[in-house]
Parts: C-alpha cells; structure tokens; sequence
C-alpha cells in the first residue's frame, strides 16, 4: 500500500480536516432530523417534501455563485467565510420560525449560502496541496465524521440531559432530570447547532491560506458555470445513458435521507439519528474498497450493485415491524454500498470518460444533475407520495417504501439493458 502524501505544513492538513468536519456537521445536524420537526409545526407530508426538495434548488443556483464570485473575484477563503456567516444567521431564522411560511424561506435562503461552500470547501484544499489525488481523500474523510457526530449529538441527547439538566437554572428550561429518553431531534436546537457552527466555521475560514480567484479577468459563460461543455459526451450512449439513470435514481435516493429517520421513530428505534450515522460508518468501509472492486467488476457492475442495493434496502424497510429492528438496521447499514457503488464510481467513471479539457466541466454537469435536478424532484415526489399514504394522521410505511423500491428497480433494469461496460472505461 502506497504511504499518503501530506501536505509539507503537516498543521495544514490539521486545518482542512477541522474545516471538512463541521462543514458536514452543518448539515448533518438539522438535515435528517427536519421531517420529524415539521411535523412538530404541523406542516403536511408535500411541503415536508417541498423543504428538503430546497437543496436541489440550491444546488442549481450554486455553480453560478461558485464561478461568478469565488472563481472570478475574491479569495476562495473569503467566499467561503461570508457565505458561512450569512447561512448561519439564515439558520438561526430557521430555528425561530414558527410556521411554515417563516421557516421556508428562510431555509432556502441557508441552503443557497450553503451549496456553494461544498465546492468551495474542495477547492480550498485542492489549490493548497502538492497531490490533491492522494491528500485530499483522508481529509475530506473528516467530513463523513462530522456527519456521523451530528447525528449521534442530536439523537443522543438523552445522556447530556440526564447528567446536566439539574444543574442548568430553571429559566434555561432545567431544574429536574427527564425520567425517560428525550432528544432534541424534535426542537428547533439542531438548526440552532447548524447555526452557531456555521457562524464559528466563517470565522475560521478568514485564517486559511490565502487562495486567489483562479478566473480572474477571463470571460466565464453560464454553459461553463453549469457544466454543460459536458453535454458533447452525451453524444455517447452509454455516457448518456449514465447521467439519465443517475438523475432517475436520484428520485428514489431522496426517500431515504427524507423520511427514515421518522420512520425509525415510528418502529420505536431509540436515538434515531445515532443509528442512521451507521450509514455514514459503512460509507468510509466501502469507500476504501472502491478501487479494488473497480479495478476487479468493471464500472457496470459495480454500478448494478449500487443499484441492487437500493431496491434491497427499501424492500427491507417496507417488510420492517416494531419487532424486527434487524431489517431496519441492515437497510441503515446498506448505505454505503448504495452510496459508494453508485455515486463514488459514478464520479470515477465520468473522470475517465470525460477528456482532459472537460472533465471539471463534466463533474459539474453530474453534480447539477443529481444533486440538484434529481433531489429536487426526489423531495417534491416524496412529500407527494407520502401525503397519499397518510390515512388519519399514520403514515403506511409499507407503501411508503415499495414505492422507491419500484422505481429503483426501474432504473436498474434499464441500466443493465442498456449500458455497455466499455474496456477504455
């Protein structure tokens, strides 16, 4: 095994991994536990589904924030600072709403500052080391990490409360102890987390190297910004017939990240938000086998199994009852093959079927297509769906599921008819 290369300012390495653990647990902490919280504001299933569709829209709007402003003329650093900071006062509003029509606006608002730091954040670090392609993955590894922190502090906040509620004054909301499991899963707390994090992480950023617009004075076209120099590989079927299967079976990814965490609740799984982090744990585990299994399967098969495993993971999910926790925790667990197989050697593919003068455009085009065109639609379906199956205030989670299940299964047959596994790839 070849030894990682880090950067020469080994307490740069130390910074960017501090910078890619709270820049995931931004998100983390208030993404997966928002279902639950609506529902505490009574806002109905579609609107539900209205507010995660709301980073798909940002993830639209954010490659012409990316490559007008960070791109063409002020320090990345600085970008990512103020964005940052005005996303941090937007979540704050988020935790204060009080209703539908004061939360989503000022939710959108957050995840338009947000979007554009997750590129921004990758080229922080890229523009500031000597081998991207061998420093950069255990670092953006701390970014999973945060993830699975902010899950396991808002699903587990059961210990922090028992050990110090008695000792917060009673105007705080302290004095006695809860006397069974509590979370703040189910507050506005973890968008105030979100926002106290996102505020500290601009700060932070105003002490990174200083990184210049790559762009300055050079002339950058929307099709540019988007990615969409990409579109002459679609030209290639089997290209093409890639970047249709990722958004399709984007629509069904979108199901998961909305609505597991209130079905784990509702299966009456303890601390939730802490289980669904073992996803994020089987993520790391297999994103370290990706290059041995695309050297030995090939990228078809490896996306088939990607694929597979969605369809496998929600059938689980739709067969789970209150007394089978196993399937719901194999299904958590199934994440990182569904993720892994798919989206990583997705990425892997489209490097090296794009040439060299359009590969960044080509990763920008995936981007704009799953992450945003396929999780807009996703959420929107999603919120849809679920508010057919709400019968009396329940949700009938057995169709909830085997929804999904179809439509993956779908994608997968089309996929495997489809596409041809190129040796060149």
């Amino acid at each position: 095994m070849n030894e990682i290369t880090l950067p020469m300012n080994s307490s740069l390495t130390v910074r960017f991994c501090l910078l890619m653990f709270f820049q995931f647990f931004i998100w983390g902490v208030w993404y997966v536990p928002m279902w639950s919280y609506l529902g505490t504001l009574e806002v109905e299933a579609s609107l539900r589904g209205t507010a995660y569709a709301a980073t798909g829209v940002a993830a639209m709007i954010s490659p012409f924030i990316v490559g007008m402003i960070a791109d063409r003329f002020f320090a990345t650093q600085k970008v990512f600072g103020v964005l940052h900071l005005l996303g941090g006062v937007f979540l704050y509003l988020v935790g204060q709403a009080n209703d539908w029509n004061e939360f989503y606006p000022f939710l959108l608002l957050h995840l338009i500052c947000y979007m554009p730091t997750l590129a921004l954040s990758n080229s922080l670090c890229f523009q500031n080391m000597e081998d991207p392609q061998r420093q950069f993955p255990p670092i953006r590894t701390l970014g999973t990490i945060g993830w699975i922190a902010s899950g396991i502090l808002v699903g587990s906040s059961f210990f922090f409360e028992n050990q110090f509620h008695a000792m917060w004054p009673a105007f705080l909301g302290g004095g006695v102890p809860p006397t069974e499991w509590t979370s703040i899963s189910m507050t506005s707390q973890p968008f105030m987390i979100g926002a106290g994090v996102s505020i500290l992480l601009g700060l932070y950023s105003f002490s990174l190297p200083n990184t210049p617009p790559k762009l300055k004075g050079k002339k950058v076209t929307p099709a540019e910004l988007l990615g969409l120099k990409a579109l002459a590989l679609m030209k290639d079927k089997s290209f093409a017939i890639f970047i249709i299967c990722s958004f399709l079976l984007c629509i069904p990814l979108s199901f998961y990240f909305q609505s597991a965490n209130g079905f784990l609740k509702e299966m009456g799984v303890a601390n939730s938000e802490g289980v669904l982090t073992l996803g994020q744990v089987s993520e790391i585990f297999f994103l370290l086998l990706v290059p041995w299994f695309f050297r030995k399967l090939g990228v078809k098969k490896m996306l088939l199994i990607g694929m597979a495993f969605w369809v496998l993971r929600y059938v689980l999910f739709a067969q789970a009852t209150p007394e089978a926790h196993i399937l719901l925790y194999l299904g958590v667990l199934f994440h990182g093959i569904c993720y892994d197989f798919f989206f990583v050697t997705g990425q892997l593919y489209v490097d090296k079927a794009a040439p060299d003068d359009v590969r960044s455009s080509a990763q920008g085009f995936i981007a704009f297509v799953t992450l945003g065109a396929g999780m807009f639609v996703g959420g929107i379906l999603n919120g849809w769906w679920n508010s057919k199956q709400t019968v009396e205030g329940s949700l009938n989670w057995e169709n909830v599921w085997y929804f999904p299940a179809v439509l993956a299964a779908v994608v997968l047959v089309i996929f495997f008819l489809t596409f041809k596994d190129k040796e060149t790839v």
